[in-house]
């Protein structure tokens, strides 16, 4: 959602990528890992992936999520960095510091009270228009599925997206699950040129594609919000764990919303997050 008060007193961007996930939970009623939910895999010897599947599952996603937050918050002498993907965990080691042996064993240590939970992380409802004039393949995909171009309109932003993790550019979410009505595959030939915001549906994911770049997914609309923060250092807006939700908006409103996040005043926050009324 939108901030309410974008000015004075502090920087918005301080706020809007403060990170305020728990993805670690002690509770009863959450999933508890066993021992034999997961697999080690070297990845030279450098890293070692944490293996706790074959497919893309959202229960899946949460143990991933949730080693990387235990592996963090442990600080172990030698790791330099918790990489998490659809259904595993890289983590990349020193191995003068640290041995694979030693950091296998600290995983497994992790792992024994290694609890989980599916609804961690920030919650965002960010605008996006599907107006056909910058939605290029909205009218195909609803003749494909078999909608409307109102029903796909209703359909995608009807749903609450997993944000499995961020990949191909800086900053992009894969976002999931989309509503089986608009599974389609790739394009058959990827468009050399889609622009920075366009929103895109290709299999099971969204996204929003936070530059200029080729890409083969359906475009059936676009986002005016930044999805990186380049200034002073770059930085996601979203991270793996968060949800999504997309708000219908006009051309209009879309215009209006790209001229703000084109001059730098159009400011984001978790609708989980407490709005700082004196900012």
């Amino acid at each position: 959602m939108p901030e309410k008060n974008a000015s004075a007193a502090g920087d918005p961007a301080s706020t809007r990528f403060v990170d305020h996930r728990n993805f670690v939970e002690t509770v009863a009623n959450c999933d508890r890992v066993g021992a034999l939910d997961y697999r080690l895999l070297p990845a030279g010897d450098t890293a070692l992936v944490v293996e706790f599947g074959d497919c893309i599952d959202r229960r899946i996603s949460a143990k991933v999520l949730a080693l990387a937050q235990r592996v963090n918050q442990a600080q172990l002498d030698g790791v330099l960095e918790c990489v998490p993907t659809f259904r595993s965990l890289m983590v990349h080691y020193d191995p003068i510091a640290l041995s694979t042996s030693s950091l296998s064993a600290s995983i497994g240590e992790l792992m024994q009270r290694l609890r989980v939970r599916e609804d961690a992380g920030r919650v965002w409802q960010l605008p996006a228009c599907y107006d056909p004039l910058i939605a290029p393949d909205l009218d195909q995909v609803a003749a494909r599925t078999g909608l409307s171009s109102a029903q796909v309109v209703e359909c995608h932003s009807g749903a609450t997206y997993h944000v499995y993790m961020l990949g191909f550019l800086p900053g992009m979410a894969y976002l999931g699950d989309v509503p089986p009505e608009l599974e389609l595959p790739r394009l058959a030939t990827p468009r050399l040129k889609v622009p920075a915001g366009s929103l895109g549906i290709a299999t099971t994911m969204t996204c929003v594609y936070p530059m200029d770049t080729p890409a083969g997914w359906h475009l059936i609309g676009r986002c005016p919000v930044p999805f990186l923060e380049r200034r002073p250092q770059p930085m996601a807006l979203l991270a793996a764990g968060d949800r999504v939700t997309f708000a219908p908006v006009s051309l209009r409103e879309y215009e209006q919303l790209a001229a703000q996040s084109a001059a730098g005043t159009l400011r984001m926050i978790p609708v989980n997050e407490p709005v700082d009324e004196a900012a």
